[in-house]
């Protein structure tokens, strides 16, 4: 009988203790590149990694995904040998533990894109988002080592560079919001008393705003706020490398400041009828921004609109200076013209005698940033990329407490 006891104990602890024991961990995989490129000829090599950021230490084994597809490598790391346009794909991984109950998965990581381009010429865009006044760099690969006389980068479709020579790189100089758009190159070169030429899919290049304009958030909540106050909340986007230089904070109403500069974005103050509006200054960087006005409770007598801050824009050499930082972009969507596939640039060269382009485009108009609900910091690091680009979207926060009040 106490035999029969103790294996029903035993057959029953498994279920008591497995509820406590969690599937997924709030760790989250992170996968990086090696080696290689983010696009790459067919016939080249990638290099995977698979890190988990556990301080304990523990013993982790690896999962290695493509879209949905589970691949049957285990290792840290995952090599793409000589893979065929076939094999292009979004790449994730994930960790798993064993323990005496069950596995132990971590959060699967953020996606990396692979693209195997099947065709004649790549145009190597940096993978992060360039800051306005950056000078970025993009290259025009060929898949053989052929003797280049000339190259033609274009955005959306329009000829921006043109220059001689067997120099691959191209270099926009003190970038502008009106420098993102979607870029290719064009490779020419002479054999057999004829001219060769070979063009690119389209790559996205990004270019970011260190500070954006400000937006003014009153909350007015007599369940969250006391009856004669109300907090005022200055939301923005501050993209800068990290570490990050502080941001100072001022409010004002009806043109006039009140109190002093705050190290957070948020302040408390009486609940009074007037003309709001918030700035946002990094005096290490020399920038500042100011938001629109905003009217809060019935407000009379004429309005003083806050005229908007214009930096003249530099004009830009033609030639590519003789050394540049290297800028990382990330990647963004495909192109909605009519290009070619997005995994493969020209197949094979065409020849001709002369040619030429005349397309007329208008550049993009970006759209304003949107208030974020909360404080996000996130930092991306590359691994061929010393210093890494630290994004901070000022949001909401606590809306109660008083230790702010301004009257």
């Amino acid at each position: 009988m106490d035999t029969l006891i103790s294996l029903l104990v035993l057959s029953t602890l498994p279920q008591l203790v497995a509820p406590q024991v969690p599937r997924v961990t709030s760790f989250r995989a992170i996968v990086e590149m090696v080696s290689g490129d983010p696009r790459i000829f067919s016939g080249e090599s990638v290099r995977l990694k698979c890190s988990i950021p556990d301080v304990h230490r523990s013993s982790w084994g690896y999962l290695w995904f493509r879209g949905s597809e589970k691949l049957p490598q285990h290792g840290e790391h995952l090599v793409l040998w000589k893979p065929r346009v076939k094999d292009s794909g979004t790449f994730y991984c994930q960790g798993v533990r064993d323990t005496m109950v069950r596995n132990i998965h971590t959060l699967q990581s953020l996606p990396l894109e692979i693209n195997v381009d099947g065709g004649w010429a790549i145009l190597q865009v940096p993978p992060l988002p360039g800051l306005v006044g950056d000078t970025l760099k993009v290259t025009c690969r060929i898949r053989d080592s052929l003797q280049l006389h000339e190259l033609i980068l274009y955005k959306d479709g329009v000829e921006v560079m043109r220059q001689k020579g067997l120099n691959p790189h191209f270099y926009l100089t003190n970038s502008t919001l009106e420098d993102q758009g979607m870029y290719s190159c064009r490779a020419s070169w002479d054999a057999d008393r004829r001219t060769h030429s070979v063009i690119s899919v389209d790559a996205s290049v990004q270019v970011l705003e260190v500070l954006s304009q400000p937006l003014l958030e009153i909350i007015a909540d007599n369940n969250l706020i006391p009856v004669n106050k109300m907090k005022l909340f200055c939301h923005l986007q501050y993209n800068a490398r990290a570490p990050a230089p502080p941001i100072h904070f001022y409010f004002y109403k009806n043109n006039n400041q009140l109190g002093t500069a705050k190290s957070q974005n948020h302040v408390l103050v009486k609940r009074t009828p007037g003309q709001y509006s918030c700035k946002a200054k990094v005096p290490e960087l020399g920038i500042s921004r100011r938001s629109e006005p905003k009217p809060f409770g019935q407000v009379t007598g004429p309005q003083t609109m806050i005229p908007p801050t214009l930096r003249p824009r530099d004009p830009r050499p033609l030639a590519s200076p003789s050394s540049s930082p290297d800028l990382f972009l990330s990647p963004s969507a495909e192109p909605t013209a009519a290009r070619p596939s997005p995994h493969q640039s020209t197949a094979t060269p065409t020849s001709f005698h002369s040619t030429g382009v005349s397309i007329q485009s208008s550049y993009p108009t970006r759209k304003p940033s949107q208030s974020a609900p909360s404080i996000l910091l996130s930092t991306v690091q590359s691994s061929n990329q010393t210093s890494a680009l630290l994004n901070i979207s000022m949001g909401s926060g606590d809306v109660s407490g008083e230790p702010d009040d301004i009257p």
